[in-house]
């Protein structure tokens, strides 16, 4: 299984790098945040993630990733759609929605990549405490990702809190290693048994992301090729940061 094998060993050098990549990271994050607001269109939150990186003399990843070409430089996911969706002038924020937000930059050949999901305007209580449990799956992985310890016990942190939280996990995608790729082996799960896979070792960078679902987790992938849906039309919740695995215990990179 991918997350049986051990992530890359990073060098304080390189991870000084990945610090500046995730702070452009984590600006784009601040800003974005600010702009969200009923009658926002998603292209609007795109152009505000461009003039960062942009500014910072940064480039994006996710501009132009894979195939098919991804177009924008961040992921506008709103509502029931998972992760992945494509930013447009054409979809404009209601009040009582919600919207995932994941992007990434590059400095110097280097990667950083987050993500957070934000209500727009006046949300359903229970929508609110979904984004509450996904962001609190995400820190109980991060407290997990201390040398010697398994890439299963980061999937379990994120699992445990999920279900005790009420909330479904979604299956098939992953977290991952990162750096001069944005996604580098082994994949980082968000379930799993405590104790198994690759250790976690000083200097491994990796990108945690649970996916919580307030219903049925599973999806189903849209006609555009990147859209990722829940089948059953219940809302999703995404959450991720670049963690470093330190000596003196877990940083996350993409904070200001």
């Amino acid at each position: 299984m991918l997350f049986s094998r051990a992530a890359a060993v990073r060098t304080p050098e390189q991870v000084a790098v990945m610090r500046r990549a995730g702070r452009v990271v984590a600006e784009m994050h601040e800003k974005i945040r600010g702009a969200i607001a009923p009658g926002v269109s998603t292209g609007a939150l795109d152009r505000i993630g461009r003039e960062v990186i942009s500014s910072r003399g940064a480039t994006s990843n996710f501009l132009g990733y894979a195939m098919p070409p991804f177009p924008g430089v961040i992921c506008a996911s709103p509502n029931s759609m998972v992760v992945h969706g494509i930013p447009s002038d054409d979809v404009v924020l209601r009040d009582g929605d919600i919207i995932s937000i994941d992007c990434g930059a590059i400095i110097d050949g280097w990667h950083g990549d987050a993500a957070f999901t934000a209500p727009v305007g006046d949300v359903d209580p229970a929508i609110l405490r979904l984004i509450d449990v996904t962001e609190a799956a995400l820190l109980a992985a991060v407290e997990v990702m201390v040398a010697g310890n398994r890439i299963g016990d980061i999937g379990h942190a994120v699992e445990s809190t999920a279900l005790a939280g009420g909330m479904s996990v979604v299956e098939g995608y992953t977290g991952h290693a990162i750096g001069q790729a944005m996604h580098e082996a082994p994949n980082i799960p968000n379930q799993g048994q405590a104790g198994t896979g690759a250790k976690l070792r000083v200097g491994n960078v990796l990108a945690v992301e649970p996916m919580l679902v307030l219903g049925d987790p599973e999806t189903a992938l849209l006609d555009d090729d990147w859209s990722v849906v829940t089948a059953s039309g219940d809302w999703a919740s995404h959450a991720e940061h670049t963690i470093y695995v330190g000596p003196n215990g877990p940083e996350i990179l993409t904070l200001p």
